[in-house]
């Protein structure tokens, strides 16, 4: 009897395995529906291309679109978070965790930059999106900030563990500060005051003014 009982004894929501055929499915799914809103953004712009179109051009009903993104904000949420995935694998790719930390962190920002430069239609849209957002997806950009702050900290932390930044630097609030920066040179650019180069040249020159008080040899 009491093997019996353990044997029936299952947890009610088993956590599906990485090779789960509805974990595929669904990559999948989210795949075709992210590739069909680029198109018609491009094709229709933003406020022309509504979720049900979206949902046409992926090849499922209108209903299945909902069970991953509930607006197009959180489709463009979705989009620069890849985007900021792909930045940190470019950084990765050839990094020198010895070089200087102000050089870190700008080849970061530059493989950011130019990859929002890449698609500047949609990135500028995005991050115009990004600046009224409703709760739900605010949140969402709200966790997008913070992944990219503790990215910069990151660089930063290991800065200050060898000594190359000043001992007392709160890198946390470092980090908060280059975001800013970023962001700061982002929104003229994002409502068409200026243009990418532009942006880039402020980013860095906020960074450089940044780590003059944060270098130990400063």
């Amino acid at each position: 009897m009491a093997h019996s009982e353990s044997t029936q004894a299952a947890p009610n929501n088993p956590r599906l395995s990485p090779e789960d055929g509805r974990l595929r499915r669904g990559r999948r799914s989210r795949a075709l529906i992210l590739k069909a809103a680029r198109e018609l953004f491009e094709e229709r712009g933003f406020d022309e291309a509504t979720l049900r179109a979206i949902a046409e051009r992926a090849g499922m009903g209108a209903s299945s679109i909902y069970r991953h993104f509930q607006s197009k904000e959180e489709l463009l949420i979705a989009d620069l978070d890849e985007l900021q995935e792909e930045a940190w694998r470019r950084f990765r790719e050839g990094d020198d965790r010895k070089a200087p930390t102000r050089k870190r962190v700008t080849r970061f920002l530059d493989a950011q930059h130019q990859l929002l430069a890449e698609d500047s239609d949609l990135t500028l849209i995005a991050l115009r999106a990004t600046t009224r957002p409703g709760v739900r997806v605010a949140q969402q950009v709200l966790a997008l900030n913070d992944r990219t702050i503790g990215l910069l900290m990151e660089i930063m932390q290991m800065g200050r563990m060898q000594s190359q930044l000043k001992r007392n630097v709160d890198v946390l609030e470092a980090a908060r500060v280059v975001f800013n920066i970023t962001q700061g040179a982002r929104i003229p650019w994002a409502n068409g005051l200026t243009d990418a180069e532009t942006c880039r040249q402020a980013i860095q020159k906020g960074v450089d003014l940044l780590f003059g008080g944060l270098d130990k040899s400063g």
